[in-house]
């Protein structure tokens, strides 16, 4: 049925061979009931067009100047790739509609004339449309908008870019009122948590649920490993030569790597092994905009056979012909893995293969967790948390240079914000106060007085200038201090952190954009490289670890108590879970298991709690100051996704006091006050609020010179206004972001109530992989891969000797 398209979209359809499915059907009829909606449609679906198809019959059949609507995407490449995908139907269609991106890459000409004169379609991302609105002129530009299209909104919904893009809505719906939201994904696991983000007020009542088919079932497979599966590791390096033979096979594989240091360390491995010299690249976030779209129109022209990526390509982006998608270590979710899945055969009823290569024996079975939920149609579902007072702030100035603002209207406007519902007329003025002054301790500077109060009781920017300088440093990504990678010609490599370019002396090697570079010489904001054939190290990237998610820690600990499942593994993991099982003791799921034995001089406590290693790295740090206010004497830890291991001099004979509920208090606190997870906390939401500026007009600060801004007003503040807002924000981010503290409290939890300890007089199998890491969280290199292997066969072989009978 398409009565509800004009004809000359129908015809279009017809030429194709095609018809309307029935979810985009159901999205038309959303639009023409006014309604909201949030599409879930697999990978493939036509996702887009159902977004867009309400737009393009609104357009074909009532032709209008002015924009008609917004299309927001997590990246700015996938609205370029948006673009050519839409731009192709409306020519064939013959309609005249002009459609155009808005982003950081945008010239200054085209972004002042897409002000004047809008297109109908803008394409763009949350942080652009949100310095869209902070110029005078924001209301006649967005009068005519009728909809906004949210792609990949399970990608930023949750976080404070989404906390920015509900701010940015509430301003929309004021300025056009009967404005609709339309939201699209194909991985959301509570789609009611989604419709609530995205309604006025949160009422997800007036959000159409819309589900697409469910598509073909993905060709998923774990890759079994020519030798043994390793028993320590992440990357899944051992496998490259099968990863070179599945891409000789494939006309385009993409293999997905879980950081930016493991992308370029696999690109590396794999290069060793092409001996046929396939066309191979990489792909991620640190490198140079030239270089991605150089590797992007690689693909997109089918010259490539093989592609190294992180991230930055897991989204709905549609290049090449990628038929084959290769996970490199653990996905650490059900959704991710199935996001990824999706970029191979790009199409609804053709199956999209994939093959996943665990790092390690524990990653085996989150391997194998995954590939049920994938099966079985589990998503992870994302943790909501209240908007952060950092994002408010930078979004208040921002409105505050479009014009002034009546703080009763902003109250009102911003509660519609789901995320913000909280917010009352006190914090309101807190947060005011805070863009105005900086707080009561720096009021007495005049580089922090933002805003200034009218007679009439409104509130505006105190210079004009300041409304340039919001523009310059507006943004919710906050990249870690780095420094540009350049040959002697200038050409920009891209970036790597100012903590690993501190490492570095002339002479020194490392591995960037899939070549080996050597260090010539640094300044304060650039490392002057060329190029070398011989080996070199990987760079390291900061930023918090992802976690394995609560759904497949629940399913990998099921696997644990249920030997039926063993024969589903490789022969070296089931026996090594057998042997645990007669060695020492296989947790019930929901038991917590802590191993304590003796083991080359040092007493050992291992917990398998299987809460991700920001947790495991938090209960690490408080479990070492309380075992050392107790005598204990510990020495050190290490954690892995699946478990925490604490050694000491003194034996732990009895956990369960080093577990009791007011760890969370006083060590908690005392422990992040004292590290520098606070500071760098602080750093971050000085940055976003506004507080301390990235740029001025023409220069840019150095990492450096942000973190020593940073330092000092947090020292300032720490010591004359404890309870300022952006301490609090910053506690926030420790406690959710940094920390972990949500799993961690979970930990805790289940510690008092379930846990099973067991004694033992040596390393059980269990403790084989986390007790390898002891010594070498930190080094890298084939002489370390060489230790690494001795020291795991050497504690396999005691671990896994069964005990001798008693005589």
């Amino acid at each position: 049925m398409t009565s509800s398209l004009p004809p000359l979209i129908t015809e279009w359809f017809d030429r194709r061979g095609w018809s309307v499915r029935r979810y985009q059907q159901a999205m038309l009829e959303a639009a023409q009931a006014g309604r909201h909606a949030l599409l879930v449609a697999p990978t493939g679906a036509g996702k887009t067009l159902a977004g867009f198809l309400p737009t393009l019959a609104d357009l074909a059949e009532a032709p209008t100047e002015g924009l008609h609507s917004l299309y927001i995407s997590p990246l700015k490449a996938l609205a370029v790739d948006v673009q050519r995908n839409l731009l192709t139907p409306v020519s064939e269609m013959g309609l005249p509609i002009r459609i155009e991106t808005r982003s950081g890459d945008t010239p200054s000409d085209r972004k002042a004339r897409q002000r004047a004169r809008p297109p109908h379609i803008l394409l763009t991302t949350p942080e652009s449309l949100s310095l869209l609105l902070t110029y005078p002129d924001a209301d006649l530009i967005f009068a005519s908008l009728k909809t906004v299209i949210i792609d990949e909104i399970h990608a930023f919904a949750s976080g404070k870019r989404g906390d920015l893009l509900a701010l940015s809505l509430a301003r929309l719906q004021s300025i056009a009122p009967e404005l609709r939201r339309v939201g699209l994904s194909a991985t959301v696991g509570d789609p009611d948590a989604y419709r609530r983000w995205l309604a006025p007020a949160g009422a997800q009542e007036e959000v159409a649920l819309v589900e697409g088919e469910p598509g073909a079932a993905p060709d998923l497979t774990i890759l079994m490993p020519q030798d043994r599966v390793p028993w320590s590791g992440h990357s899944g390096k051992y496998a490259a030569g099968q990863v070179i033979d599945i891409i000789r096979q494939h006309r385009m594989t993409l293999v997905f790597c879980n950081t930016r240091g493991l992308a370029e360390l696999i690109f590396q491995e794999l290069w060793a092994e092409n001996e046929d010299t396939l066309p191979i690249g990489i792909h991620h976030g640190s490198l140079s905009r030239e270089a991605r779209r150089k590797v992007e129109a690689a693909m997109a022209a089918g010259k490539l056979r093989g592609l190294v990526a992180t991230a930055s390509l897991d989204l709905g982006i549609d290049w090449g012909d990628i038929d084959c998608v290769i996970q490199m270590g653990a996905p650490k979710g059900s959704s991710r893995l199935l996001q990824r899945i999706g970029r191979a055969n790009h199409r609804m009823d053709e199956p999209s293969k994939a093959i996943v290569i665990p790092g390690n024996r524990f990653e085996y079975l989150e391997a194998q967790a995954a590939w049920d939920a994938v099966m079985s149609g589990e998503r992870d579902a994302d943790d909501f948390r209240p908007g952060a007072r950092d994002v408010l702030a930078q979004h208040i100035m921002g409105l505050a240079c479009a014009g002034p603002l009546d703080p009763a209207a902003l109250l009102a406007e911003i509660r519609t914000a789901t995320p913000y519902d909280w917010l009352d007329a006190a914090q309101l003025e807190d947060i005011l106060q805070f863009v105005s002054t900086g707080g009561y301790a720096l009021r007495a500077y005049d580089r922090f007085q933002r805003l200034v109060r009218t007679p009439e009781g409104l509130w505006r920017i105190a210079h004009p200038r300041l409304a340039q300088q919001h523009r310059l440093n507006a943004g919710i990504i906050v990249d870690q201090p780095a420094l540009d990678v350049r040959f002697s010609n200038g050409r920009k490599l891209g970036t790597v952190e100012e903590s690993f370019a501190a490492t570095l002396s002339p002479g020194d090697r490392f591995f960037f954009s899939g070549l080996s570079l050597e260090l010539v010489r640094q300044t304060e904001a650039e490392l002057f490289v060329k190029a070398t054939s011989q080996q070199a190290r990987i760079p390291s990237w900061g930023g918090t670890r992802m976690a394995m998610s609560t759904h497949l820690a629940g399913r990998v600990r099921a696997f644990l108590a249920d030997p039926t499942q063993w024969n589903r593994f490789p022969p070296d993991v089931h026996e090594w879970l057998a042997m645990q099982a007669v060695r020492s003791v296989l947790p019930q799921p929901e038991q917590l298991l802590v191993e304590t034995f003796p083991h080359e001089g040092l007493h050992h406590m291992v917990v398998y709690s299987f809460e991700g290693w920001n947790a495991h790295q938090s209960l690490g740090m408080l479990l070492t100051r309380r075992m050392e206010e107790r005598g204990l004497k510990p020495v050190g830890f290490v954690s892995n996704d699946y478990a925490l291991a604490v050694y000491g001099l003194q034996p732990v004979t009895d956990p369960r006091p080093l577990f009791s509920a007011d760890i969370l208090d006083r060590e908690f606190i005392a422990w992040v006050e004292e590290s520098s997870l606070l500071k760098r906390a602080f750093r971050d939401v000085a940055v976003i609020s506004g507080l301390i500026e990235r740029q001025q007009p023409g220069a840019r600060k150095t990492g450096r010179q942000v973190s020593f801004s940073t330092d000092l007003i947090y020292d300032v503040l720490r010591r004359y206004e404890p309870e300022h807002l952006l301490l609090k924000a910053a506690w926030a981010d420790a406690r959710a972001r940094m920390t972990d503290v949500g799993r961690l409290g979970e930990l805790i939890d289940r510690a008092s109530a379930t846990m099973l300890h067991k004694p033992l007089d040596r390393v059980s199998p269990l403790a084989v992989p986390v007790l390898i890491m002891i010594g070498r969280e930190h080094v890298a290199g084939p002489q370390t891969d060489d230790s690494l292997l001795a020291e795991a066969e050497s504690l396999a072989r005691i671990a896994m000797t069964p005990d001798a009978p008693p005589s």
